[in-house]
């Protein structure tokens, strides 16, 4: 629920100071943005579990032009750690912030305690590696959503971390993306050497202004030694598997 006694302006100020990703959005949003003139919130969604408390705020915008601009903030902490601060990220497409949501739904072990009566037995190595490399089972037939979908192609790209993510030609290609479509491969928690670690796989498919088609394949994983969260994105499926086994063999 919106405060009534904040100013528009000092609502998106810290909204932005604590999203951790702030600096992701779009520089024209961010300028639209600056003509807000009224606001309103509103909870969207949430979860909440005994390892992962998870809310979606809808921040809604009225532009000096008469139209509305919303972002969506994904608010989570990991619940058995009540002292930590909780995290923000901030996005402009609903579309987006229900994939990070998902993201952390692969990333928190909902399952009891090492060592719990009942836990179940973490999978072998050989076994792991057979799910990590697998075929995605069959999914519904894809929609496209015109939304941005050039800035979308170039944000995924930016946050890549991988030394082998696509170049400049890739890029280039997916500026002339109109239409996109997100679905999540693959998602497991594993444990990795000793240690719990999160894999998931998304496909981001665009269609393109000539009516082509193609597709990064994005890998997000907690298999680093700190356990911070990693995006890496490949120009093709099996590629991005490959880098899956790779990051569970060498943990």
């Amino acid at each position: 629920m919106s405060d009534p006694y904040e100013s528009t302006e000092h609502h998106l100020d810290s909204l932005l100071r604590r999203a951790l990703n702030s600096f992701e959005l779009p520089d024209s949003t961010v300028d639209r943005l600056g003509t807000a003139l009224a606001h309103s919130s509103s909870l969207h969604s949430s979860h909440h579990s005994a390892v992962l408390h998870r809310e979606t705020h809808r921040h809604t915008y009225l532009l000096t032009d008469g139209s509305a601009l919303s972002l969506w903030e994904l608010v989570y902490s990991e619940g058995r750690d009540v002292s930590a601060p909780p995290r923000h990220e901030v996005y402009d497409e609903e579309g987006d912030a229900r994939v990070a949501a998902s993201r952390l739904a692969g990333s928190f072990d909902d399952s009891p305690l090492f060592g719990d009566e009942g836990a179940p037995e973490a999978p072998g190595e050989l076994e792991m590696l057979t799910i990590l490399m697998s075929a995605p089972p069959s999914v519904l037939p894809r929609t496209y959503s015109p939304d941005n979908s050039a800035d979308h192609a170039r944000r995924v790209l930016r946050r890549a971390e991988n030394a082998d993510r696509p170049g400049e030609p890739t890029a280039r290609l997916l500026r002339a993306a109109f239409a996109h479509h997100i679905t999540q491969i693959f998602g497991r928690q594993c444990d990795v050497d000793g240690r719990s670690a999160g894999f998931t796989l998304y496909e981001h498919a665009f269609l393109l202004l000539d009516g082509s088609e193609t597709s990064l394949w994005e890998v997000e994983h907690t298999a680093t030694p700190d356990g911070r969260h990693m995006c890496e994105v490949y120009e093709d499926e099996q590629t991005a598997r490959a880098a899956m086994e790779s990051r569970a063999r060498i943990c």
